[in-house]
């Protein structure tokens, strides 16, 4: 598994393919994000970065892809409107995810 990908509007993908990424998919909807998360992961894809708002709409099918799996490292990033209202704290989560104990505040 090597390289990084990107989910998300035209705007953040258009950002990320300006700084490097080749690997990128504008979706617009969540069956267009299911379809371009399963795709990088059959390309095995070791990072794959996906707008807040995205993961959100496909929380459920994210996790049942991964489940515990440290790889792909899935990083949420917030859209051009900012971070999403609600959305999970990601460090605490990869910390589950990795050493399987939740970090209490």
């Amino acid at each position: 598994m090597s390289s990084v990908a990107i989910i998300g509007d035209i705007d953040t993908v258009s950002g990320f393919r300006l700084g490097g990424v080749k690997q990128a998919e504008v979706v617009n909807t969540p069956e267009e994000a299911i379809a371009a998360f399963d795709k990088f992961l059959d390309d095995e894809i070791s990072i794959i970065i996906i707008t807040q708002l995205m993961a959100n709409e496909i929380r459920n099918h994210i996790n049942r892809k991964i489940g515990s799996d440290v790889l792909p490292m899935i990083i949420e990033i917030p859209d051009k409107d900012g971070s999403s209202e609600g959305s999970s704290d990601q460090i605490n989560d990869l910390i589950k995810r990795v050493i399987g104990v939740e970090m209490v505040k």
